[in-house]
């Protein structure tokens, strides 16, 4: 199967995008390249149009993404424009950050506990846990670490770690290297303001609801 080119990586910013059609497989297509994300990491995935189609769907398949669009009548070697919700990535890519930063400072202090679920939705992200005890007598520590980082408006690097498997990581300087394919922001000072929330989803197992203001 072919690798689409993942110019959401390159740029995270970028809206609109040229591209060609590379395989049709009934309403599912293929690009040659595409800003639009795949569900990924727990990070759903983007909304737009290609070629003024909705796109339905979006599936990760290897390196491949195929689209699902509803009426299309594309063919191979099709031009098309790709676009995307920039208000939902936005909210996406903030939301996904806060919810990295708060996976490691809970690893970096609190003895490294076992994550069982994480999503990142356009309203909210979760990271879920094996936790013992109230996870909310961490949030005025976590608050306290986020928005430190915010205030300091810190540069996020992203990039990969091997170009040939496309296995990427985020880093902050002399806070965290960390493993993620998802969307990033550039600095710490786009994530703003937010609020924590716990909810308590079984015997033993925490999750930390987090909410953009």
């Amino acid at each position: 199967m072919d690798v689409v080119e993942k110019i959401f990586w390159v740029d995270p910013y970028l809206t609109k995008l040229d591209a060609v059609v590379t395989s049709v497989n009934e309403d599912f297509i293929t690009v040659d390249r595409t800003i639009a994300f795949a569900f990924s990491g727990g990070q759903e995935s983007d909304s737009g149009t290609i070629g003024g189609y909705n796109i339905l769907r979006a599936d990760k398949r290897d390196k491949q993404i195929a689209y699902q669009l509803e009426g299309h009548d594309f063919s191979v070697g099709d031009p098309v424009l790709i676009t995307i919700d920039w208000d939902r990535r936005y909210k996406l890519m903030r939301l996904h950050f806060v919810a990295e930063i708060v996976l490691e400072l809970i690893y970096q202090n609190f003895a490294r506990p076992e994550k069982i679920g994480a999503h990142i939705a356009e309203n909210k992200a979760r990271v879920d846990f094996f936790w013992e005890g109230n996870i909310s007598k961490t949030f005025d520590f976590l608050q306290g670490e986020i928005y430190r980082l915010v205030a300091n408006d810190l540069p996020i690097k992203s990039d990969f770690s091997d170009i040939a498997e496309e296995i990427r990581f985020w880093e902050i300087e002399g806070f965290a290297r960390v493993p993620c394919g998802g969307t990033h922001i550039k600095k710490t000072g786009e994530i703003g303001e937010l609020l924590l929330k716990r909810n308590n989803i079984g015997k033993g197992k925490e999750r930390i609801e987090i909410y953009l203001k």
